[in-house]
């Protein structure tokens, strides 16, 4: 038994189809975009006694500020599919105005160059939902922001 659909009917199924497929790889694409114009923040343990985290604050256009640890240096994000490039101004000899000598232990020190040089290094990203992942060269620990919900 045949099924006769006259062919504009079966044009207009055809359409229909394509238009959800293209749909629902529009709306995965969009879910999957990296995250500019907001705050990453990265996901560690404190050092020491004082709250603060490296956190990313990001805008539209791709530059950024990183507050490490201690110090902060300003950034350019550029993304591209499925990899990102980080580039930084250096760390700054001084720590910034609002924080003391003794606030910055070497112990964190240590971890904003690490941490900067961990960013600088990464070629891809991951997002899922709120969390994005950074990944470089094999054998690198990913660094694992989550978005800021501030």
């Amino acid at each position: 038994m045949s099924s006769h659909r006259p062919p504009a009917r079966r044009l207009v199924v055809a359409v229909a189809l394509s238009t959800l497929t293209f749909m629902g790889c529009a709306t995965a694409a969009l879910a999957q975009s990296f995250p500019l114009g907001q705050v990453l923040v990265l996901d560690a343990p404190r050092i020491g006694a004082l709250k603060r985290v490296p956190v990313i604050t990001t805008e539209p256009d791709g530059t950024a500020t990183v507050d490490l640890w201690c110090k902060t240096v300003p950034a350019r994000l550029t993304v591209e599919g499925a990899a990102i490039r980080v580039e930084t101004a250096p760390l700054p000899e001084a720590l910034p105005q609002y924080m003391m000598s003794g606030q910055c232990s070497e112990e964190r020190m240590q971890a904003d160059i690490n941490t900067l040089t961990a960013l600088t290094q990464s070629t891809g990203w991951q997002r899922r939902g709120d969390r994005i992942t950074l990944a470089g060269p094999d054998g690198a620990t990913p660094l694992r922001f989550t978005l800021s919900s501030h």
